[in-house]
């Protein structure tokens, strides 16, 4: 396994990518204008993959393609369709965050290398164990993980073969990447397929504590921490910014570069990180990686804070002073454009142009010469077993060579022609030669590898529903709430919170004295929280969990636990399902509230495989391991501590300049989270689909709540129970029990 420290680059379009090379970069991440989580990137063509490819190699570097969405069942085809182009180029790897990826690469295309992507929200020791049994050779650790962390999981990761990467610089999320529903929620944007509207960056009414912006955080910046990510032995130092252009690129790897090898020869740092404050920036902070979640992680504005900087450091004060400074950084920027400009200009991602030559003589082989025009380039060649003869009836001709070779010419090469001067003619050889030359060619020009056939992958055969009418399912997260359990015979989940007391047995003790609650955990599981999260099912043994944590699935599968995989992990195809029933004997799962109905019904259940899906529950926006009580009511707390995970029970709200409020939201135990400020209500899906789901479920926590009124639980359940058993007259007193509600997700889908 590879110990270099690699520094991955961003690659938005062809100019970033040249400007990553040529400021040092051993590796850029780049995306097509398909299944790809940066779509407001300019991205390439598969074109000027293949053209990136040639030239990137040519520098040592290498290139992994970006294809971090969740994937739609009617996609598949398209995207089978690309992974049967992509195993013929020189492709380093796939960055993949939808599950079924996994399983379809493992499968049918197994020389793809595939990196899990940041969105699977990778944080804790399980979920490697789950990356690494269904085919990640790398992993990209959630970027609120600290040093410390980083450390312990990378160590796990090496264990398994596998490297991890870490973000370094540029921007940061507030909440946990693939747990933030913000964008999808308000405008129909999904961040879960690149759409993101930067909700975090947006306009609010001034807080509490005078902020416009409570949900901006500075950039992040690790340069200083080189060390001690040199100490937790992490593989690849990787840069964010793939809607950032080339200069900010070449500038942000070029001094990391610098920092790299200076440490590398003299174990001292570069020092020098002014030019990273010379492109756009929102101020920079390295706090998650030291775990000092403090209030100056903010900032009071989303837009470039290169001007503020460079006025500040120059103590300017007047208005001649400030302009001075601004001509100054302008001229600086001007200045660093120029360098890349001449480094760049000679770099040329254009296909070879090929000319392919034939020489048939009597009683001699025949020859195939594939000659580039630049000289430069190899030229290949290759001769026929046989020799020529008189031909018969089946004389080669021009016509039939230029029907056969013109297959060899893959998308690195543009063919300008093919030469016939020195082709004899009535001339012979067997024809299935000509073939055995043409794959020989072919085989030449591919890298001297084989070109790997077509694949073609069946759709899924629809398997019987394991519950002949469905039922209904419901959460509670509080033992107030037991006496629901009096009025109904539906399965009852309790929700585990996300940060557990060392040793305490509160949980356990639930379980035991209620064997009829099934364990329900969390999404985001981190450190201790998951070694307690992971005593309650060896204690418990529970027969059957749901988890939204893979590192809990993992351990679920490891231990015999039927397990379910929840709604927050974004499953929306049938290969996600497939990849988690045969690699970890997953026993059903929640579809993706984000989808649609178009989107839903062609997904198609594996055998003895359960379906549910949540009809009415608190609309989550995103979760994060930052404060917002910080930014909006205020806290007298300068930094994050131990316990205020487990102590905080705050609540409040944001609202948007459109005036619309969220509830923000924060349970004992608990990270801060957001709410829509309607509640998820679908009703329409029992009609739609009650042929496909074992189970509709419904969310009664107060968590997300709000200010919203509560709705007796008792009738709910009663109400809820008479829809899924076909009564629609109960959906008008049910608008009336929640009376803030939508199902626009169900509506707009991805």
């Amino acid at each position: 396994m590879s110990r270099k420290i690699e520094l991955l680059a961003p690659g938005g379009d062809v100019e970033a990518i040249k400007a990553a090379i040529v400021a040092g970069a051993n590796a850029v991440y780049c995306g097509l204008d398909i299944f790809n989580a940066r779509n407001r990137a300019s991205n390439l063509s598969f074109d000027e993959l293949n053209g990136v490819l040639r030239l990137a190699h040519e520098y040592g570097c290498e290139v992994f393609l970006t294809l971090n969405v969740v994937i739609l069942e009617h996609e598949i085809k398209s995207l089978v369709k690309l992974l049967n182009q992509l195993v013929n180029t020189t492709l380093d790897g796939i960055i993949v965050q939808d599950l079924g990826v996994f399983n379809l690469v493992k499968k049918h295309f197994p020389t793809l290398d595939v990196h899990a992507s940041t969105q699977l929200t990778t944080h804790n020791e399980g979920q490697l164990h789950f990356l690494s049994k269904v085919g990640a050779s790398r992993v990209n650790l959630s970027r609120e993980l600290n040093i410390d962390e980083i450390k312990e999981m990378t160590a796990v990761a090496h264990e398994h073969d596998m490297l991890t990467e870490v973000f370094v610089h540029g921007s940061l999320c507030i909440a946990f990447s693939g747990q933030c529903y913000s964008s999808s929620v308000s405008v129909g944007n999904s961040g879960n397929r690149g759409r993101c509207s930067q909700a975090c960056r947006d306009e609010y009414e001034v807080t509490n504590v005078g902020t416009k912006y409570p949900l901006n955080l500075k950039d992040n910046s690790a340069y200083f921490d080189l060390p001690e990510l040199v100490d937790a032995q992490v593989d690849s130092l990787k840069i964010e910014g793939r809607i950032k252009g080339a200069h900010y690129v070449y500038t942000v790897v070029e001094n990391w570069r610098k920092n790299i090898n200076k440490f590398v020869e003299t174990g001292e740092l570069y020092e020098d990180d002014s030019n990273l404050h010379k492109v756009f920036n929102r101020g920079l902070t390295n706090k998650f990686l030291k775990g000092n979640l403090t209030k100056d992680m903010f900032i009071d504005n989303p837009r470039d804070n290169s001007v503020n900087y460079a006025v500040e450091k120059s103590n300017a004060i007047d208005v001649v002073q400030i302009q001075e400074v601004r001509t100054d950084l302008y001229n600086d920027k001007n200045a660093i454009g120029a360098t890349l400009e001449e480094k760049v200009k000679a770099l040329s991602i254009d296909k070879i142009t090929v000319t392919i030559a034939f020489k048939a003589t009597l009683g001699e082989p025949l020859t195939v010469v594939v000659t580039p025009s630049e000289q430069d380039q190899q030229v290949f060649e290759v001769t026929s077993t046989s020799l020529l003869r008189e031909a018969g009836e089946k004389a080669i001709t021009s016509k039939e060579l230029e029907k056969r070779f013109k297959g060899v010419i893959n998308p690195n090469y543009e063919l300008l022609g093919y030469d016939f001067s020195n082709l004899g003619e009535n001339l012979a050889i067997p024809f299935r030669e000509l073939t055995e030359m043409k794959d020989r060619v072919a085989f030449l020009m591919n890298g001297s590898k084989d070109v790997i056939k077509h694949v073609d992958v069946p759709a899924f055969p629809q398997q019987p529903k394991v519950e002949e009418k469905p039922k209904l399912s419901m959460l509670i997260a509080d033992t107030a709430d037991l006496n629901v359990c009096d009025v109904t015979d539906a399965d009852i989940y309790f929700k585990l919170p996300e940060s557990f007391k060392k040793r305490d047995r509160k949980y356990i003790n639930i379980f035991l004295e209620n064997p009829r609650l099934i364990p329900w955990f969390p999404a985001v599981l981190i450190g201790k929280d998951y070694d307690e999260a992971v005593k309650v099912l060896e204690e418990v043994k529970p027969a059957r969990i749901v988890t939204n944590n893979t590192g809990i699935a993992y351990k679920a599968y490891e231990m015999g636990i039927e397990w379910v995989a929840g709604p927050f992990l974004n499953t929306t195809n049938s290969h996600a399902l497939v990849t988690m029933k045969e690699s970890l004997n997953c026993a059903g799962a929640f579809i993706s509230n984000e989808i649609n109905k178009g989107q839903i019904k062609h997904i198609r259940r594996p055998e003895n495989f359960k379906l549910a899906y949540s009809i009415y529950h608190p609309i989550l926006m995103m979760t994060s391991r930052q404060c917002f009580f910080q930014q909006t009511v205020g806290c007298n707390k300068p930094a994050i501590e131990a316990g205020c995970m487990l102590r905080c029970e705050k609540a409040t709200t944001i609202t948007n300049v459109k005036g619309i409020s969220f509830a923000v939201d924060k349970q004992k135990g608990g990270y801060p989270s957001i709410y829509n400020h309607e509640q998820f209500l679908n009703m329409d899906i029992v009609t739609d689909f009650s042929d496909l789901f074992d189970e509709f479920f419904i969310d009664l926590t107060n968590i997300g709540g709000g200010s919203k009124e509560k709705a007796d639980k008792v009738e709910l359940v009663k109400h809820f129970e008479k829809l899924v058993n076909g009564d629609v007259s109960v959906r008008e007193e049910l608008f009336t029990m929640v009376p803030i509600n939508t199902n626009d997700q169900y509506q707009q889908g991805l």
